[in-house]
């Protein structure tokens, strides 16, 4: 296991887990786990092959399957939901709003979009490096890439933002609101 330098990875995976978890602990966990399936399963990595793209691989699994456990856990009444709870969430003030903001803009996005728009932006991979990484077609990635940036746009801006267009250009249309 000579060629496995695995450490020299360790950064960019806990930069990726942290903005896929939006938590610095769940994101030392899911590197940790990652790092543990790395060593356990290290004879399914081909040599010479990307191991950067193999470990982003694992990770990818390993959340996706975390937050499939959520979602049961949440379906039989064990976990709690952030939204029932948001009013009791203070955040602190602190000069760092804005990443802040970003950071929640971020965590809102659908899962599956927030991990193609990190690994393209965050992470700097090719849209190929990311399908091959989600298992999903090119055409998924540029999609969800597409429609991640502009939800994050629009959380970003928030409902001030879309006054102010229509303040400066009342001809353009009211904004599009998703009805349940």
């Amino acid at each position: 296991m000579t060629d496995f330098p695995l450490t020299e990875h360790i950064p960019s995976l806990r930069r990726y887990a942290r903005a896929l978890t939006g938590d610095a602990w769940t994101a030392d966990d899911l590197v940790q786990d990652t790092l543990e399936r790395a060593c356990s399963k290290w004879r399914l990595w081909t040599a010479g092959s990307d191991l950067r793209a193999w470990l982003f691989t694992l990770m990818h699994n390993i959340f996706a399957n975390q937050v499939r456990s959520a979602v049961r856990q949440t379906a039989a009444g064990t976990a709690v939901n952030v939204d029932d709870v948001e009013h009791e969430l203070v955040a602190p003030e602190s000069a760092s709003s804005q990443s802040l903001d970003l950071q929640r803009c971020l965590m809102r996005l659908p899962e599956d979009q927030r991990a193609v728009l990190l690994l393209v932006s965050l992470e700097d991979l090719t849209y190929e490096e990311v399908a091959k990484i989600i298992g999903i077609p090119m055409g998924t990635v540029m999609s969800r890439l597409s429609r991640a940036r502009t939800r994050l746009r629009e959380l970003m801006e928030g409902p001030a933002a879309a006054g102010t267009v229509r303040a400066i250009h009342p001809e353009s249309p009211a904004p599009l609101r998703r009805l349940k």
